[in-house]
């Protein structure tokens, strides 16, 4: 749903203004220095960028689901690292606390993570609990008087190295395995017992830190309940999951749409016995494919978020369009690498190409790897969904 299409046309200028003047030329910096510089940060919370699924009361600028998708189509487009910084704020490390937080929370949080003031994240996933999330769930959560005890460790949790609040579900009832057996609780940092480990090395995504997140002994209020109740963590961590998926969907397509962008420009200018690569018949061929399947990507998530925005149920729609959208973004970067030949492989010619290449990867992996998707899609069709 767009409510004002002036208003959203207005923030999609100054997305693309930043892209342009901003980020890319940056790109080269982030990926050399690993991390974004504090004056570009610094012009990212002065746009707003951090507020963007925040509702208004809460000083954010309240997007629906399909504004929320087209405004990540459009920062997605440079450096992944842009949208990693803004992204938790404006996806998984506010959504548990925009859909289920009580109104104190919300009132303690929000504002400061639409501003940027903080960063937040979430913190699920183990070494043990990955896409069987409870079936190995070891983190816990001991009731001891007006607070609760948390050890545990969790993995791969983006922004770690650099947030200031935690969304961390833990289990708090050591019978129960189901759902009803979790909590989600928010652990500010600077709590004793909470400590990051150093900043994974990967393969891709230069200046989004990753790393693990340690719980030792560390004692939180019970006011850090999110919602104020217990037994209710998987279900809050599911729903905001939900809403993430359409994002990250949405966050695929915007390197496709650039990665495509960089083929077009390399098959007119490249040339090969005389002629432009991009009369070859061929290439054309690869050019197309990149085409159709953005163009496919794209109407499935905008249709899925206006069927979110209408109140619809999505379980199933955010599988298929987080599963298309990953794998899709991995063709085509493989598909623009094979059209610049040798120079897609090489760093120093290669331009922005061999970094895409390699930022995508993670894509299929993380929020769901592409693997549970397609047995979401499948258990959600044999139900009759």
């Amino acid at each position: 749903m767009i409510r004002d299409e002036k208003r959203l046309a207005a923030l999609l200028d100054s997305v693309r203004r930043f892209m342009n003047e901003v980020a890319i030329p940056n790109e080269e910096r982030v990926e050399r220095e690993n991390a974004i510089p504090a004056e570009i940060v610094d012009r990212m919370r002065s746009l707003g960028f951090f507020g963007w699924s925040i509702p208004e009361e809460y000083g954010g600028a309240g997007l629906t689901t399909e504004e929320l998708c087209l405004a990540n189509m459009e920062i997605s487009q440079c450096a992944v690292a842009y949208r990693a910084r803004a992204g938790t704020n404006t996806g998984i490390g506010s959504e548990a606390i925009i859909q289920d937080g009580t109104e104190a929370q919300k009132r303690r949080y929000l504002p400061r993570l639409a501003t940027g003031e903080i960063t937040g994240c979430l913190a699920v996933t183990e070494p043990e609990a990955g896409s069987d999330l409870l079936g190995g769930l070891a983190t816990v959560a001991v009731e001891d008087g007006d607070h609760y005890v948390l050890n545990g460790t969790k993995r791969y949790i983006t922004n770690a190295p650099i947030a200031d609040l935690f969304t961390v579900l833990a289990r708090t009832d050591p019978s129960n395995r189901g759902g009803s057996g979790t909590t989600t609780f928010l652990v500010e940092r600077g709590t004793p017992g909470l400590s990051t480990g150093p900043e994974h090395k990967k393969m891709g995504q230069e200046g989004s830190p990753v790393s693990e997140v340690y719980f030792r002994d560390c004692r939180v209020p019970k006011s850090a309940v999110l919602g104020g109740s217990t037994g209710k963590g998987f279900g809050a961590v599911m729903r905001s999951l939900n809403k993430q998926r359409i994002n990250l969907a949405s966050l695929c397509t915007g390197p496709a749409i650039r990665l495509l962008d960089e083929g077009l420009r390399h098959a007119r200018t490249r040339k090969q016995s005389g002629h432009a690569i991009g009369e070859f018949q061929l290439v054309q061929a690869m050019l197309a494919d990149c085409k159709v399947e953005i163009s496919a990507a794209r109407a499935l998530i905008l249709e899925t978020a206006r069927k979110r925005d209408r109140g619809e149920d999505v379980t199933m729609d955010v599988s298929m369009c987080k599963y298309y959208a990953s794998e899709m973004a991995g063709r085509v970067a493989d598909r623009v690498v094979q059209i610049f030949g040798g120079a897609g492989y090489c760093e120093d010619i290669g331009g922005s190409v061999p970094r895409f290449y390699r930022d995508v990867r993670l894509f299929r992996l993380y929020e769901g790897t592409s693997q549970i998707h397609q047995l979401n899609i499948a258990k959600a069709l044999l139900r009759g969904g």
